[in-house]
């Protein structure tokens, strides 16, 4: 058992129990463990001491005469957490005291290293708020560069080449999965650079139809097809001075990929239909999701043109793979689009957080930005809740799954105990994948990088194919 001068956390706590013994046995050992513990007999009881506040965290039987633990946790007055109390453990209760709002649940009769497991894992949960509420009221231009919000190394780096090349007017290619900003990127690129004042213009080459796809880039002179009814300006024109953003510049027809290398080397331009040249000054940025060396190994895409758009170029990392940088988009949306929304920054629990920061994120800071914006108008209270999220995200509600790596040794340290249990998974997945490391992440729900990472950290050989 745990000094009480070893509790690194002062917490106040109510425990709800109609059965004496256990509130008087419960009592006693939370102020062994250094904490700070009040009791009540039943439910009634425990939403008046719950009202009055001050308690950081509730102790609460489910069977309780009149209201029972599962309506404590619905009517509590307040966002305390609720550690449910039950001798009828097993998964459907514990679906239902999370959805219902607890943070977690332990089956009675418990011995001391179930509780201390608990409390320990609160007070992870607990220091993840106190940061997340250090960061919302932190939030500063360091994390940010021209609307980007980011904290981790890869988008530091790719903030420093930024400014490294804005002052020149080199061409720029962005790479990165749907949804990781890339438009987001090249605005900060032209607000970076002497162009900021210029216009700056963007086109998804993939959503213009190749019959009209010249026109808009070149512009075209009246009556040079049918319903070309007036003169006008392509996006080149209108990006003069400026900087004009081609995305998905690989869906680009071949015909239009020589014009388009003609443009960028001669700094010219001719409407479609006319046979004078114009003159442009334009800084050009791409992106894209296809990979342009495979395209121009088998002639889909020009080697020159790629060439010349690929002097700089910059990949954005999926949000997977930098998880640093979730709970600060997070807070930033939340303040965002509850400012746009009327409705004000709500809060997010510890438990909700841990779900952002576990679900994969295909749609990467999109898809993000999409679920808070839902959660904020969905969620009735000040705080985001379960049932505001998206049904992906909310149905990987953590349960007590995995309390068997827990054994009745005297070890306490986090650490330790979460370190045995990741090496068990990931044996556990590459044995089931037959050592296939890209089948056992997806079962692991964590990137083939990460596992990658920390097959490396454990000395794990991960032996077996890449794919089968």
């Amino acid at each position: 058992m745990l000094a009480a001068t070893e509790s690194p956390l002062q917490l106040r706590i109510l425990v709800i129990d109609d059965e004496p013994e256990i509130r008087s046995s419960l009592k006693s050992v939370l102020e062994t463990l250094g904490y700070l513990a009040e009791t009540v007999a039943d439910g009634e009881e425990g939403l008046l001491a719950i009202q009055k506040g001050g308690f950081d965290l509730v102790f609460c039987d489910l069977k309780l005469p009149g209201i029972s633990g599962l309506d404590v946790i619905k009517q509590r007055a307040s966002n305390v957490p609720v550690i449910l109390m039950t001798a009828y453990g097993s998964g459907d209760i514990a679906t239902q005291a999370v959805r219902a709002g607890a943070f977690d649940y332990i089956s009675k009769p418990f011995n001391t290293d179930d509780l201390i497991f608990t409390l320990r894992k609160f007070e992870e949960m607990e220091r993840l708020r106190l940061e997340n509420e250090a960061l919302r009221s932190n939030l500063s231009e360091k994390y940010s560069f021209k609307n980007i919000v980011a904290q981790s190394e890869s988008f530091k780096e790719v903030f420093d080449t930024i400014k490294r090349l804005s002052p020149f007017n080199t061409t720029v290619m962005i790479t990165g999965e749907s949804g990781t900003g890339k438009e987001l990127l090249a605005r900060a690129i032209h607000e970076s650079s002497p162009r900021r004042g210029k216009p700056f213009v963007a086109i998804n080459c993939g959503a213009i139809p190749e019959s009209l796809m010249e026109s808009e880039l070149f512009g075209h002179k009246r009556g040079a097809f049918t319903d070309a009814s007036r003169d006008k300006k392509g996006l080149f024109e209108e990006a003069h001075g400026g900087t004009l953003f081609l995305d998905e510049v690989g869906e680009l027809p071949l015909h239009l990929q020589v014009k388009l290398l003609r443009a960028l080397q001669e700094q010219t331009i001719r409407r479609v239909g006319d046979e004078n040249v114009i003159s442009i000054d334009v800084r050009l940025i791409s992106a894209t999701l296809r990979n342009l060396e495979e395209d121009a190994a088998k002639g889909r895409f020009r080697e020159d043109l790629l060439y010349r758009l690929n002097v700089v170029s910059i990949h954005l990392p999926a949000l997977r793979d930098r998880p640093e940088d979730i709970s600060l988009l997070v807070e930033h949306f939340l303040q965002k689009h509850g400012k746009r929304l009327g409705i004000g920054a709500k809060k997010v629990s510890p438990e909700i957080m841990k779900l952002l920061l576990q679900y994969e994120w295909r749609g990467n800071a999109r898809e993000l930005e999409n679920c808070i914006e839902r959660a904020l108008v969905l969620s009735r209270g000040s705080e985001i809740d379960i049932n505001s999220l998206p049904d992906q995200i909310a149905q990987r509600t953590p349960r007590q799954t995995q309390r068997s790596v827990v054994d009745e040794d005297s070890n306490l340290s986090i650490k330790q105990r979460t370190t045995a249990l990741e090496m068990d998974l990931i044996k556990r997945a590459l044995q089931k994948t037959g050592g296939n490391r890209t089948h056992a992440a997806k079962i692991l729900e964590i990137s083939h990088r990460a596992l990658l990472y920390k097959l490396k950290e454990y000395g794990l050989s991960g032996e077996g194919s890449e794919s089968k």
